[in-house]
C-alpha cells in the first residue's frame, strides 16, 4: 500500500562527505565524483517532478551545476542529497514559470518512467490489483499534493518523497525546525481536508 511514512536514507559515508570537503576547496574532479554517486536519484526525483525525460535530465544537469557554483553555501547541516533537492524545487519552479509548462508539475507523469515514478511507493509483495489500485491513490495523493501553496509543496516534497528529517528540511530551506514544522502540519491539514482525499478509504499517516 501506499505510505507517506517517512524512510530515512542512510547518513552520508565518510568518504562522501571527505569529496564534498575537497569540491568545497574548488577541487573540480572531486565534485564531479560526487556528481557521480548522486546523478541516478537525482535524476529519478527530476523525473518525478516533470513527468518528462528531457526535461528531466536538463533539470538534473542544471541542478548540479547551480550546485558546483554555491557550493560554499553548503553548510553540511543537511544531506548533500536533500541540498540538491531543495535547488532542484526551486529550478523547476521558475522553469515551469518561464516556459508555462502547465502540465507539467508534481502530479505530471507521463508514460515514460510511470512505473519507476510509482516502484518506490508500493510496496514489492502486493497483488497487480493492488498495485492498480495503489497507483490509483498515488496519482491522486500527487494531484492533491500539487494543489497545496509553494512552501508547503517543499515541505511534502522533501519530507515524504526525499525522505529527510525535519531538522534537514529546516536546513536544506534554510528556515528553523518550527516553520517546517508549521508548513507539514498545515500542509497535511489541508490534504485531509480535500473532498478527493476524504472519499478515498485510505487517510495519510500522521508526521
Amino acid at each position: 500500500m501506499l505510505s507517506l511514512n517517512p524512510t530515512f536514507v542512510e547518513i552520508e559515508s565518510s568518504s562522501s562527505r571527505s569529496l564534498l570537503q575537497r569540491a568545497r576547496s574548488g577541487d573540480l574532479d572531486a565534485f564531479g565524483e560526487v556528481c557521480r554517486i548522486h546523478e541516478s536519484r537525482l535524476l529519478r526525483q527530476a523525473m518525478r517532478l516533470s513527468g518528462n525525460p528531457t526535461i528531466a535530465e536538463e533539470l538534473a544537469q542544471d541542478t548540479l551545476v547551480e550546485a558546483w557554483c554555491c557550493l560554499p553555501r553548503y553548510n553540511g547541516k543537511c544531506q548533500f542529497f536533500t541540498w540538491l533537492c531543495a535547488i532542484m524545487l526551486n529550478r523547476f519552479r521558475n522553469l515551469a514559470r518561464s516556459q508555462a509548462l502547465a502540465a507539467v508539475s508534481l502530479s505530471a507523469v507521463g508514460n515514460y518512467g510511470e512505473s519507476d515514478h510509482l516502484a518506490n511507493l508500493i510496496a514489492p509483495e502486493v497483488s497487480p490489483d493492488e498495485a492498480a489500485v495503489a497507483r490509483e491513490h498515488a496519482a491522486l495523493v500527487m494531484e492533491c499534493i500539487n494543489s497545496l501553496p509553494p512552501k508547503q509543496q517543499q515541505v511534502i516534497y522533501l519530507r515524504f518523497y526525499v525522505d529527510e528529517s525535519l531538522e534537514s528540511i529546516g536546513a536544506a530551506l534554510n528556515c528553523s525546525v518550527g516553520t517546517v514544522k508549521s508548513r507539514l502540519f498545515n500542509a497535511l491539514e489541508k490534504l485531509r481536508g480535500l473532498p478527493a482525499l476524504r472519499r478515498d478509504s485510505r487517510t495519510l499517516n500522521p508526521i
